[in-house]
């Protein structure tokens, strides 16, 4: 029979006394096989790594702030929802594709874009027409009779018309795209469209459409989209 006041043997210096198998010596974590990472327990990450859910987006993909497309993906946007950095062979493409759409909404791109090319248009529609239609007529010198005032402005009058009528014409052309867009414009802002009626007031109705038509886009502004 074993002694029970024997004390144990003593172990070499620098050794560890033997561990009953399956037991780590106290303070040590067991050993991992190498290019494994230890064993968390459930719902722990390893030190360093966030949560799954806390994680960075994916390569590639970056949230945008509301109004703004990821760039290289402007093109993908249907013609359902506004093209938000539209250049403007986009704009002036969407504006023919939805040409008589008055529900849905449209970026500040689309609209200004698509202003500007209409506008020197019709410029330079103008200039052409006033070179159809030749020198403009100078009043008469010494007009004294209201005879000779009342042809000066018949013959001044048809000299306008002719003159005007390629950019009128461009005018009448686009004229229900030109609401349509206005119109989606506003949306954009969370405004209905009856807004753009106030343009009809002098003056004060054009600079409260110019803007409206500026501000930035409102996420509320969905509610126009069908």
């Amino acid at each position: 029979m074993s002694d029970p006041n024997a004390q144990p043997p003593e172990q070499p210096y620098g050794q560890q006394p033997q561990q009953p198998y399956g037991q780590q010596p106290y303070g040590q974590q067991p050993q991992q096989p190498y290019g494994q990472q230890p064993q968390q327990p459930y719902g722990q990450q390893p030190y360093g790594q966030q949560p799954y859910e806390q994680q960075g987006q994916p390569y590639g993909q970056v949230q945008q702030p509301y109004g703004q497309q990821p760039y290289g993906q402007v093109g993908e946007v249907p013609l359902s929802q506004p093209l938000y950095g539209a250049n403007i062979g986009q704009a002036v493409r969407r504006f023919w594709k939805k040409y008589a759409t008055f529900t849905g909404r449209a970026s500040r791109a689309e609209f200004w874009w698509w202003f500007l090319v209409s506008y020197l248009i019709s410029f330079v529609l103008s200039i052409v027409g006033q070179a159809i239609a030749g020198p403009q007529p100078q009043p008469p010198v010494a007009a004294t009779t209201q005879e000779e005032l009342t042809q000066y402005f018949g013959i001044l009058v048809g000299w306008t018309l002719k003159a005007s009528i390629l950019s009128g014409i461009w005018g009448l052309a686009t004229l229900v795209g030109q609401i349509s867009l206005s119109t989606r414009r506003l949306h954009d802002t969370n405004r209905s469209g009856w807004w753009y009626l106030i343009g009809l007031v002098p003056v004060v109705g054009a600079i409260v459409l110019i803007v409206f038509w500026a501000s930035a886009p409102k996420p509320e502004g969905q509610r126009y989209d069908r």
